[in-house]
């Protein structure tokens, strides 16, 4: 297919661009198979993931109807205590994937898997974002060294949640 213009009497057409997206296998990662059933699955293939990281990442596990892993996508890579992540960039992997639900995560380099304000803002807003789009959001893991911290767990997703009803 042709981006030429055209001839259109005495005035030319402009052509549209015909896109297709493609996700494009970069590797794999070692896994079971099995439903990620608890925050300790998603968080121990976090922690392999992003072992050795001198900066912040942001990925996102893109999870079948039966919450199996699809695949794994980073979204940001960002610096050593930051990541930009955008609703955008977090959600385009999910639907491409085709992904029934999604689990976040990010590392903190400085190996403590506390979350910051920011962390609990950012899973306010992709919370919202997985509700209007029919993708949960089930759980945000924060990990450090040999640690992580769970919102899931620590009941902040249903804070997140509860912030986003009294709107």
């Amino acid at each position: 297919m042709s981006t030429v213009k055209q001839p259109l009497g005495d005035r030319r057409r402009e052509t549209i661009p015909v896109v297709r997206l493609q996700m494009i296998r970069e590797g794999d990662i070692p896994y079971s198979r099995k439903p990620v059933g608890n925050s300790s699955v998603a968080a121990e293939i976090f922690q392999s993931y992003l072992a050795g990281a001198d900066r912040e990442y942001f990925i996102v596990l893109l999870l079948d109807n039966k919450h199996r892993i699809n695949a794994i996508n980073v979204v940001s890579i960002g610096s050593l205590t930051t990541a930009i992540v955008h609703p955008r960039e977090v959600f385009k992997p999910a639907v491409m994937a085709n992904a029934a639900a999604v689990i976040l995560g990010h590392c903190h380099p400085s190996g403590d898997p506390a979350p910051s304000s920011e962390d609990f803002q950012l899973t306010k807003r992709l919370v919202e974002a997985g509700e209007l789009m029919g993708i949960p959001v089930l759980d945000h893991i924060v990990v450090g060294q040999g640690q992580h911290v769970s919102f899931a767990d620590r009941g902040l997703m249903s804070k997140a949640r509860e912030a986003r009803e009294r709107k």
